[in-house]
């Protein structure tokens, strides 16, 4: 299927000097996309083409919406069965000829008073002549709807968003010559045909060439090992961390972090021009989400508003790694919901997060943290104490203060302050708390597990081991590469240990 693809693909463009639009050309053709891309990155690993990418976002029927574009919307349905009796139709022989449609399409042609219902009989009957499909039309229209149409359509469930990469493709110098050999054999050398063979050019941009001797690691990289380290040992495992580009939903609305909070302003969070939506949120999820926003459950009322999809689809560099704990939890939840058996689990992430903030001695605009969790039963306030104690009595941090905090994701929570020995002050290093239900329940988490966790900065630690006044001199344009070089190794030794050295 795919040769005959890439055949015809090559004959298209022996008689064209381009494609303009490959899903332009397959539906004049009738291909299917896909086998058509396969073809045209192959021609492309061969050097013959080149090709531009082309991302359109749009939207695409579902079951239910190809349902309505075939038999009509359920309230127009409704309304011409009973037309087509010429009397009042019981409301019992109105569902045995519908179904499913005659619930849903009664409720939709009474809201718009095409039909009424005798109180006393249960008869239904018609209120006007005729009416027209509005629905049926805008479904077999959508490239040219409005936004309130299309979001109209997508709450009832008979539209959803689609994504798809179309290519411009060109011919290139090599097209149609014979395909390059990589290696070069023997019987070609014997026989003398190396001289006729192509062979595929050497690629001198990506070798590897001698080891660079010149290289040092950062301090930060020595602090975030020894970090890494200690957790693993705490028997912490790590999680992925590789998005830096997070959809608002995962970073502030999965968090139970309400859409108002100041948090989510321009002059405190990066947001994305392109790609500006996030489109793999899982859906059952994101309505868990929106009613735990807006009705609560469980016992709580939520926070009372009209929650946003638009809102939460929005692009951002995420502002803190409690993202990606959102993401493992989550995990955490569906394998519970498969299995009916939850693990008790102690995650850990290192990685950078921004934040728009002002730069002074103690902030940076992006910068790395550290955050863990535990999630088990009967855990909580004193559970989350002892273990911030036993991670920063590691490290070799016996200096700690904690302060109760509000986040809206945590309940009870607390800042943790360490004292700097340059600054002479203490010093904010992280936050901690005990997740609320409203941001485990609907996740798919057990009522009864709890999650405790925290989050502290690298930079400010860092800065602490080697003495650094300004974190911008550490992590910034202002950082003295020489001085990487000279830069003592990371050593992170329990408190107690640190103590008896300081008394010998």
């Amino acid at each position: 299927m795919a040769a005959d693809m890439k055949g015809q693909l090559i004959d298209y463009l022996k008689a064209n000097s381009s494609i303009a639009d490959t899903e332009a050309l397959c539906k004049e053709k009738g291909w299917n996309h896909d086998t058509l891309v396969g073809a045209v990155k192959s021609l492309l690993a061969e050097e013959q083409v080149t090709a531009t990418s082309m991302k359109r976002e749009g939207w695409k029927l579902t079951g239910e919406g190809e349902d309505v574009c075939a038999k009509g919307a359920p309230e127009v349905q409704v309304f011409n069965f009973v037309k087509s009796k010429g009397a009042p139709v019981p409301n019992a022989d109105l569902d045995a000829a519908l179904g499913s449609v005659s619930k849903i399409g009664l409720g939709a042609a009474m809201k718009n008073k095409w039909v009424a219902i005798d109180k006393a009989t249960k008869a239904v009957s018609t209120a006007v002549d005729s009416v027209e499909d509005e629905v049926q039309k805008d479904l077999k229209n959508l490239a040219s709807l409005e936004k309130a149409k299309l979001d109209a359509l997508k709450k009832r469930k008979m539209i959803q968003p689609t994504s798809l990469t179309a290519f411009k493709v060109e011919k290139t110098a090599n097209f149609g010559a014979e395909k390059a050999v990589a290696d070069i054999t023997a019987e070609m050398i014997t026989q003398g045909t190396w001289k006729e063979t192509n062979f595929k050019s050497f690629n001198f941009q990506n070798v590897s060439g001698l080891p660079c001797t010149g290289g040092h690691l950062h301090p930060l990289n020595k602090v975030k090992t020894e970090l890494r380290n200690v957790l693993t040992l705490m028997g912490f495992e790590e999680m992925k961390t590789n998005q830096w580009v997070e959809s608002s939903f995962w970073n502030f609305d999965s968090l139970f972090q309400p859409q108002q909070h100041p948090a989510r302003d321009a002059h405190d969070t990066f947001f994305m021009e392109a790609p500006s939506r996030a489109q793999n949120i899982p859906e059952e999820y994101l309505e868990a989400v929106k009613t735990m926003h807006e009705k609560g459950g469980q016992g709580s009322i939520g926070w009372r508003y009209d929650w946003s999809e638009d809102e939460a689809r929005k692009n951002l560099l995420r502002t803190h790694t409690t993202a990606v704990s959102a993401r493992t939890l989550y995990k955490l939840g569906q394998e519970y919901k498969k299995t009916g058996v939850f693990t008790p689990k102690k995650h850990f992430s290192i990685d950078r997060v921004f934040r728009n903030e002002t730069l002074d001695a103690t902030h940076l605009a992006e910068f790395h943290q550290v955050e863990g969790f535990v999630a088990d039963r009967n855990i909580g306030l004193p559970q989350l104490i002892g273990t911030l104690r036993d991670f920063f009595a590691r490290i070799g941090i016996s200096k700690l203060r904690f302060k109760p905090a509000y986040n809206p994701y945590t309940e009870p929570s607390m800042e943790i302050f360490g004292f700097h020995p340059t600054l002479k002050k203490w010093i904010e290093v992280g936050n901690s708390g005990v997740f609320r239900p409203e941001m485990l329940l609907p996740m798919g988490l057990p009522e009864d597990v709890s999650v405790i966790a925290w989050g502290i900065g690298v930079e400010r630690w860092a800065a602490l081991l080697y003495n650094i006044r300004m974190i911008k001199e550490l992590f910034s344009f202002q950082q003295d590469i020489a001085g990487t070089k000279k830069n003592r190794l990371c050593w992170l030794r329990r408190a107690e240990e640190e103590e008896e050295v300081k008394e010998k």
